[in-house]
């Protein structure tokens, strides 16, 4: 019922805490092969909290994700409200030979411009966008929008819809076998 993510903050937080084990533990065994190791009793207290803490985290975890509900509807057209294709457009710029100092200029430029006229990028007429980038036609419009920003992106981890598929069938199986 409640709004705030107050659960999943904390769980954020004890991260850090996380990292900080970690960095402990590589200042403690960056000299190992030069002495007794007699330091390596200093290693039980990080690694153990640190994994009563992951544990305890992912055991709250796992039921709030379970009974979450997503309202797609309302995710999808709050996305389409910002300039989540800003980014998107810098690198279609870039990979058309735009240089990346001019490319984020426009971008830059052409966000103001769809900001004072209230609209999308993507609403954005063409010759709009080519009064600041000459060499853009229409093929532009294929990475503007959220939809079309998230399918830009192809890379291992991306937020490309084939990707996020593929990671989850994997981890699937992966945790299915232990």
């Amino acid at each position: 019922q409640k709004k705030n993510p107050d659960v999943l903050e904390l769980i954020r937080g004890r991260a850090s805490r996380i990292v900080g084990h970690l960095t402990g533990l590589f200042t403690l065994i960056k000299g190992l092969p030069l002495a007794y190791n007699r330091d390596l009793q200093e290693d039980k207290l990080p690694l153990f909290n640190s994994f009563d803490t992951v544990f305890s985290c992912v055991e709250i975890a796992i039921p709030l994700i379970e009974e979450t509900h997503w309202n797609r509807g309302d995710i999808g057209a709050k996305l389409e409200e910002g300039y989540l294709d800003a980014t998107t457009l810098m690198e279609y710029l870039i990979l058309e030979g735009v240089p990346q100092r001019t490319a984020h200029h426009a971008v830059g430029t052409l966000v103001r411009k769809a900001i004072e006229m209230k609209i999308t990028l993507r609403e954005l007429p063409l010759d709009a966008i080519q009064s600041v980038c000459e060499s853009v036609d229409d093929r532009v419009y294929q990475v503007l929008g959220a939809k079309n920003a998230l399918q830009t992106f192809r890379s291992s981890g991306s937020t490309n819809p084939d990707e996020v598929k593929h990671h989850i069938a994997r981890w699937q199986k992966r945790l299915q076998h232990n």
